[in-house]
């Protein structure tokens, strides 16, 4: 990798990327973009890597949006500034589109970037002392179609458009109250929390989790641009594999199932 910026973790079946800019509140800049794109491609490519987790370094932040000295060097025409959003653009679709479920572990602020970052994840579990907000209106900036649908399937539209209109900071509590994060910890149980409950999933049989995040996924698109055919394909595919019968077969001896995604 081109940055000491992105870290890399495999632990078993858990794939750890971890934004390392504490000194900037893990402000990411298009190399660390790059990196963490080369992350992704290893985990998502490694057989043995069936859930990713992402957290930020230094334990005041999760992302806290675009380094500065990108947006000046970077966006201060509209061609740059054009291939600059592209190329986040990109890498948030992969990880929303991964076949791998991904989680945002947030201990600290997650704002701006950070926010669409966390929201491109499946899940998200935070410390208490967390915060969370959108600062576009502040700045004076347009937020792309993308990741407003993103906030929108999330949060649906009230609570977007609170969190858009405003500009204002969201403490823990209310990020759960509006479903922007499935759990709230004290900060010493966050990691070891979201540690195990990766265990769970990585656990369980890799092709139904795939074919249960492809299916909801179609489930968000507009009815005409749903493909039911694929999400068919995906559930006949659970039922003839290897991995069904080792669930039949372990519950019947009363034993944990040994899945290995065929």
């Amino acid at each position: 990798m081109a940055t000491d910026k992105m870290l890399a973790k495999k632990n078993g079946a858990v794939g750890h990327v971890i934004f390392n800019n504490p000194r900037r509140h893990n402000a990411v800049s298009l190399e660390m973009w790059d990196a963490c794109e080369t992350i992704l491609d290893d985990f998502l490519s490694a057989a043995e890597i069936r859930i990713i987790l992402m957290s930020g370094a230094g334990g005041r932040s999760f992302v806290s949006g675009a380094d500065i000295s990108d947006l000046d060097s970077r966006r201060s025409d509209e061609d740059v500034a054009a291939k600059y959003n592209a190329r986040i653009k990109g890498i948030y679709q992969r990880i929303s589109q991964s076949a791998k479920p991904t989680i945002a572990v947030i201990d600290g602020y997650c704002l701006g970037g950070g926010l669409a970052l966390a929201v491109a994840c499946d899940l998200r579990f935070c410390s208490e002392k967390s915060s969370f907000g959108l600062p576009a209106a502040r700045l004076g900036l347009g937020y792309p179609f993308d990741g407003m649908k993103r906030l929108v399937d999330t949060l649906g539209p009230g609570a977007t458009k609170d969190i858009v209109f405003s500009a204002r900071q969201l403490n823990a509590g209310e990020a759960l109250a509006i479903g922007l994060v499935q759990k709230v910890l004290p900060e010493a149980e966050l990691q070891p929390f979201a540690n195990h409950y990766a265990g769970l999933i990585a656990g369980n049989a890799p092709l139904t989790v795939k074919a249960a995040k492809t299916i909801i996924g179609e489930v968000l698109k507009d009815a005409a641009e749903r493909d039911l055919a694929l999400c068919q394909r995906l559930v006949d595919e659970c039922f003839a594999s290897d991995d069904y019968a080792e669930g039949r077969r372990a519950f019947a001896e009363k034993r944990e199932p040994e899945f290995k995604g065929r």
